[in-house]
């Protein structure tokens, strides 16, 4: 296979696979997509204007060219797109040996996430005012610490997501996997003055069937989520690390200091794999670690 045309015809079948059949997110896809042209060229370049073979010892000679450039999460998620990538070809009849899957990944060493504390929290979200547009945030701040959610979770919530009855959203999460997740009675109130007062003004430019509208009346994008959420920061004098997903790392390390079980933790964030929510678990024992030195008797 010499023709780069049948190369990208074939990354062009991977990436429908990768969306029709394994449900991958848009995002996730996008990297992969990245990151394999990348492969590509290197490739290209290696075989002098032409992709000669995609061969075991042009992908060690790329992965040794991004080494020194990259970082580990990085080149982590490089080489899964090359091993999917690789295993499609196989199952195609494309490549007759699947050699890549004896490389290991680079070992990624889980940091543990920053969080708030209840109280940063609570100075957090009641910084918006009482505009339209602070009515909205408000509403944002709240859903996203009360029911943990993803910031592209957030901004594509639709109208009909929400149950008033029940408290409870409709969630189309990471492979458009759909979850139900409970939100409180704070998020409640401050999503219905939202509703009630300033949706009604920001959708009068766009009929949108989104739930959090922009001033143009089109859904919020998760850049302007981001913007807004580092004004509060910075008025509510918190560190300038905080990003959207904080409040989820929040909203999950509240649950397990309260008592909450991680296999439930786990459902709520929408994880399928403990070993993804485990890392709060952590955080959770250097807080009961806390409480013990400060209220036990010989602590």
């Amino acid at each position: 296979m010499d023709q780069v045309n049948a190369v990208e015809r074939l990354l062009g079948e991977y990436i429908d696979y990768l969306i029709i059949e394994k449900g991958l997110s848009r995002n996730t896809v996008k990297s992969y997509l990245y990151d394999l042209k990348e492969y590509l060229d290197f490739l290209f370049e290696r075989g002098g204007g032409k992709i000669r073979t995609i061969d075991f010892e042009g992908t060690i000679e790329f992965l040794s060219a991004i080494e020194g450039r990259k970082g580990v999460s990085t080149r982590a998620r490089i080489l899964s797109a090359i091993k999917g990538f690789h295993r499609f070809l196989y199952r195609e009849g494309v490549l007759e040996r699947l050699e890549v899957s004896e490389l290991s990944s680079p070992r990624i060493l889980k940091k543990v996430p920053f969080v708030l504390s209840q109280e940063e929290v609570e100075r957090l979200i009641a910084q918006p005012d009482e505009t339209t547009l602070g009515l909205r945030d408000r509403a944002m701040l709240e859903v996203a610490y009360s029911a943990g959610l993803r910031v592209s979770e957030l901004c594509n919530l639709k109208s009909e997501d929400v149950d008033w009855e029940i408290l409870v959203l409709r969630i189309r999460g990471k492979g458009n996997k759909e979850r139900i997740v409970p939100f409180g009675r704070k998020a409640r109130d401050a999503l219905r003055r939202y509703i009630e007062r300033s949706r009604p003004l920001l959708s009068k430019k766009s009929i949108s069937p989104h739930l959090f509208l922009n001033y143009r009346g089109s859904r919020i994008s998760r850049v302007s989520f981001w913007k807004l959420l580092k004004k509060y920061a910075l008025a509510a004098s918190l560190p300038s690390v905080i990003t959207p997903h904080t409040l989820r790392h929040s909203f999950a390390t509240h649950l397990l200091e309260g008592g909450a079980d991680l296999r439930i933790v786990q459902e709520l964030l929408g994880h399928s794999s403990i070993s993804t929510t485990q890392i709060y678990t952590k955080l959770n024992m250097d807080y009961l670690i806390e409480v013990h030195r400060t209220f036990h008797p010989r602590g």
